[in-house]
């Protein structure tokens, strides 16, 4: 078996590396799987066992120790994604001949429904901006669009001007590993993203950017400062639940599949690669169905 000496560290950035180049996945992602992995690592050191040697009952006495620490189901999941992803890694380059992590399996993570906002929530939220001043008006589009195409933040801040087109209603977003994607936009995200185009942009503007939405300074916008926005308007909606630009993403699922979107269509406007991350929202939209049929029937 080839690369036998070499440290956990060395071996985790060759997996990064591959991560990387081959796979063509985020940042974000690829520093997750670090995270995951470095635990892992920390916990077979304590436990005085090889990387190469650890076998499924040491990966799972250390999967069951993330857990009793208190870990969600979700990052359970993504922790044994991870491992697997790991070790199936090993296996195909040669350095370990069989995969202890095969028979690993994921928590259910449906049972946590996505938190969403209702369509009058959603309606209050986007009436905050005030469209007498640009800042107002850079502000309304950005929200507008959020909803209208359930973009992910990361993928909202990075939009080029030129990936939008309002005259024929789309854009064009990249998002998780360069996959690009083609999301409709709809009438009223239009005419506030044409409106922040003619009347605002410009005034954000200190040098040529490709970005859409500019801040205060010109640079494109990051996570938090879109998230500091986001909170401000919920605030003075009034809405009472934590809010965060996914909770947007999920509004816009949501209210799609309620009013009969296909789940295939909802999939490849959320640029979801597995139809089963989708699904969680249908199971958002039959608890909704059963507290309807609960009050309105006669024999419920």
């Amino acid at each position: 078996m080839k690369n036998a000496s070499l440290t956990p560290e060395a071996v985790l950035q060759v997996f990064l590396e591959f991560l990387s180049v081959e796979k063509g996945l985020s940042s974000n992602t690829i520093q997750s799987y670090a995270r995951d992995l470095a635990k892992l690592f920390r916990f077979l050191q304590k436990e005085r066992i090889s990387w190469m040697k650890a076998d499924e009952e040491g990966l799972v006495r250390f999967i069951h120790h993330q857990s009793r620490a208190g870990l969600s189901p979700r990052s359970m999941a993504r922790l044994i994604s991870s491992i697997r992803s790991f070790y199936n890694f090993l296996v195909l380059d040669g350095m370990i001949k069989k995969n202890p992590a095969v028979n690993l399996s994921s928590p259910k993570t449906w049972l946590a429904l996505p938190k969403f906002l209702t369509v009058k929530e959603v309606e209050s939220l986007l009436g905050q901006p005030d469209e007498e001043n640009v800042r107002g008006v850079r502000d309304k589009a950005m929200l507008e669009l959020l909803y209208a195409t359930g973009l992910r933040v990361s993928e909202l801040i990075a939009l080029r001007a030129k990936n939008v087109n309002l005259e024929d209603g789309f854009l064009l977003c990249v998002g998780k590993g360069g996959k690009e994607r083609i999301v409709p936009i709809g009438d009223s995200a239009a005419r506030a993203v044409r409106k922040y185009l003619e009347e605002g942009r410009d005034k954000f503007l200190k040098e040529s950017s490709e970005y859409l939405f500019l801040s205060q300074r010109g640079n494109a916008f990051t996570r938090q400062g879109f998230w500091k926005l986001l909170k401000g308007y919920a605030k003075k909606a009034g809405l009472v639940q934590k809010i965060s630009p996914h909770v947007l993403r999920h509004s816009f699922a949501t209210h799609l599949l309620e009013r009969g979107a296909d789940l295939r269509s909802v999939q490849l406007m959320l640029g979801h690669s597995q139809i089963t991350t989708t699904q969680v929202y249908t199971h958002v939209s039959r608890k909704r169905l059963r507290r309807v049929y609960d009050k309105y029937h006669p024999r419920a």
